[in-house]
Formats: C-alpha cells, sequence, structure tokens
C-alpha cells in the first residue's frame, strides 16, 4: 500500500487505482475510483458491505446482476449485499466514481471475484 501527497491511502491496480478518502472501522468507507479507459473491474461481490457510486468524470457501464447500466457523471447506483457487481470504461477517458461503502467490514479480502480481466477469479 502506498500513500497519496495528502497521507491518503493510494493503491494502483491493473484497472486504474483507488485512494480512501474516509473510513471508520464499524461504520463506513469512502473511497474515490478510478477506472481507465478500456478497463473493467472484475465481476464481484461483498458478503459484508454494500455500496453506493456516484459518477464524477466519464460514462460507466455497471453490470448489476447480470443487467448493463449507463451512467454519466453525475448519475449514481446502489449496490446490495451481495449483489453481483462490475464497473466497465468502455470510453477514452477515465471513468471516475466515489464508492461510499456501508456494512460491517471493508477489507479487500471481502471481495469474491467471479470473473476478472486480470487472473484473479477465484
Amino acid at each position: 500500500m502506498t500513500y497519496d501527497d495528502k497521507g491518503r491511502e493510494f493503491d494502483a491496480r491493473p484497472w486504474g487505482s483507488f485512494t480512501v478518502l474516509d473510513e471508520e472501522m464499524f461504520d463506513h468507507k469512502v473511497k474515490r475510483i478510478v477506472v481507465d479507459p478500456g478497463k473493467r473491474l472484475s465481476y464481484q461481490r461483498h458478503a459484508r458491505r454494500a455500496e453506493h457510486w456516484f459518477f464524477v468524470n466519464g460514462v460507466a457501464t455497471v453490470v448489476l446482476d447480470g443487467v448493463e447500466h449507463e451512467i454519466s457523471a453525475g448519475g449514481s447506483i446502489d449496490i446490495a449485499l451481495g449483489q453481483l457487481h462490475r464497473c466497465e470504461n468502455r470510453g477514452t477517458t477515465p471513468v471516475v466514481f466515489i464508492e461510499v461503502q456501508h456494512g460491517t467490514y471493508f477489507g479487500e479480502d471481502d471481495i469474491e471475484r467471479i470473473d476478472d480481466d486480470f487472473g484473479r477469479a477465484h
């Protein structure tokens, strides 16, 4: 794990990056997520958290339980506990969204990857 110039947790991923903006151990976690053009997150679900995504840049294709939703900057979507989801950037500019996690646990090991472009599915 690395930190940005403001001392916030930052992690580069094969699809882009995320920065942790706020975190309360037993309540919530807030991230700024950047999905690079032509990349997508794994198709995944979480056992211990729900998420709300608010898009601030680009046009995203969000898949929820197999249904595609196109969401532009200013739009948002809710992901229920256990719901399969993925964000894909089919455009030429970065997709940026703010992810608010709410639940009982926010670790990166609460990810069940169903499909992944980078060999991380399990």
